[in-house]
C-alpha cells in the first residue's frame, strides 16, 4: 500500500475515534443519554454545515466525520440550504429530506431485512 493511502486510513480511524471518545466522555462525564448526544452531533453537524466548516473538516477527515451522525447533519443542512437557494425558503424544508433520500431508504429496507431474519422481541 502507498504511504499515501496509509496516512489516510490513520487519519481517518483517529478523527472517527476521537469522535466515539467524546461521545463516550460525555455518556461518562454527563447525564445525557446516547440519543440527546446524537442529537447533539447531528446539530453539530448542520452547524459545521451551515458556517462553512464541514467541509475544509471533510477534506481533512474524510469519511472520519462524513459517516457518522455528523456528516448525516451536513447533509441534510446542504440538501435544505440547496432547494432554498433554488425555489426559495420553502426549500429548506424538503431539502434535506430530498438529500438524504437513498440512505434514508436503504436503512429503512435494511431495518426490515434484519427483522425478517432475527425476529426481534421486546424485553
Amino acid at each position: 500500500m502507498a504511504q499515501k493511502e496509509i496516512l489516510t486510513y490513520l487519519i481517518v480511524f483517529v478523527s472517527g475515534g476521537l469522535l466515539c471518545a467524546l461521545a463516550e466522555i460525555l455518556i461518562i462525564k454527563t447525564k445525557l443519554t446516547p440519543a440527546r448526544i446524537l442529537v447533539i452531533f447531528l446539530i453539530g453537524g448542520i452547524i459545521l454545515e451551515t458556517v462553512g466548516l464541514y467541509k475544509p473538516l471533510y477534506k481533512l477527515c474524510e469519511s472520519g466525520v462524513s459517516i457518522p451522525i455528523v456528516g448525516f447533519g451536513a447533509s441534510l443542512a446542504k440538501g435544505a440550504i440547496n432547494l432554498a437557494q433554488e425555489v426559495g425558503w420553502i426549500g429548506a424544508f424538503a431539502g434535506g429530506l430530498k438529500q438524504t433520500a437513498y440512505g434514508i431508504g436503504a436503512a429503512v429496507v435494511a431495518s426490515y431485512l434484519v427483522t425478517l431474519l432475527f425476529s426481534p422481541k421486546s424485553k
